[in-house]
């Protein structure tokens, strides 16, 4: 049930209408007791600017941030960091961060490649400078033959972008799999798909708003069950 006294946390995209995010946190805010509400929120990109004004003057407590406005938001907002994801809304204004790449604190590994050059991309380049970068627009194909954790931050589902045998890492961010972690799969490579970096950069977004634990088995549950 929403009451006058619901806490209001959107997610601005275009689209928004296939996201898992409200399922994940809706269920989240109800383990934890809370009396909050996650809505998706259809934001062209010309009406950005004006959608971040209005999160404090509707009163939400905070927001995710997903395609095509990372970067634009991170611009608007004066953010420290090239792409955002997660809004926490206060008294004196709206703080900007990233959590997109939260999954790496569960990761084990010595050097990383990043391929992809949209938003997540970038945030997984912040969280991992010394990193390898490709793109189809910039170095292509990509070289991870020295490389333990590869990153496919690209929205590619058909091809498989690289070969990665036994004892390496994919981070596969599309969900459902792409053929590049199905490739992996086979090889014997670990592959940690989509919907686990979804948990991971969701429980750590539900933190920053409630600042209290995420129920992660339960955000989990919800996306699995989607």
């Amino acid at each position: 049930m929403i009451s006058g006294e619901t806490r209001l946390v959107g997610l601005l995209g275009d689209p928004v209408s296939a996201s898992l995010s409200p399922s994940m946190q809706n269920a989240a805010f109800a383990a934890r007791g809370l009396d909050w509400c996650y809505v998706p929120l259809e934001v062209k990109p010309d009406g950005l600017e004006d959608a971040l004004r209005g999160l404090a003057a509707l009163g939400f407590a905070g927001a995710n941030v997903t395609t095509p406005h990372k970067r634009a938001a991170a611009e608007l907002l004066g953010a420290d960091v090239p792409s955002v994801n997660t809004l926490v809304v206060t008294r004196e204004g709206v703080r900007a961060a990233s959590t997109d790449a939260a999954i790496l604190a569960e990761l084990e590994f010595e050097h990383a490649a990043i391929l992809g050059d949209g938003g997540a991309a970038e945030a997984f380049g912040a969280a991992l400078p010394q990193a390898d970068r490709y793109a189809r627009r910039g170095v292509w194909p990509p070289d991870v033959h020295d490389v333990d954790l590869v990153v496919n931050a690209t929205s590619e589902r058909d091809d498989v972008l690289v070969e990665l045998p036994a004892g390496k890492t994919l981070v596969d961010l599309p969900y459902p799999a792409t053929a590049t972690a199905r490739a992996a799969a086979a090889n014997g490579a670990r592959v940690v798909d989509g919907l686990e970096v979804l948990v991971a950069q969701g429980a750590a977004a539900f933190e920053l708003w409630t600042r209290i634990p995420a129920p992660v088995d339960v955000m989990r549950a919800a996306v699995r069950s989607a």
